[in-house]
């Protein structure tokens, strides 16, 4: 089993991005049940956040 874990500052932009892209190219390879994807930041101020409008547009555009 493998984990990954993605780190930006915040937490709301880079970092989810990258997860998302990542676990979708994981899942495409048939090796979702081997890898773990998480995404973490560095600091706390944007704890409970959701992911910033701009990521989620570029992510739901492609």
């Amino acid at each position: 089993m493998y984990s990954v874990c993605f780190v930006c500052t915040g937490n709301i932009c880079r970092s989810p991005m990258a997860e998302a892209v990542f676990r979708a190219r994981v899942e495409e390879a048939g090796l979702d049940d081997l890898v773990t994807t998480s995404s973490a930041g560095t600091g706390s101020w944007h704890v409970g956040d959701p992911a910033d409008p701009r990521t989620s547009a570029a992510l739901g555009a492609a």
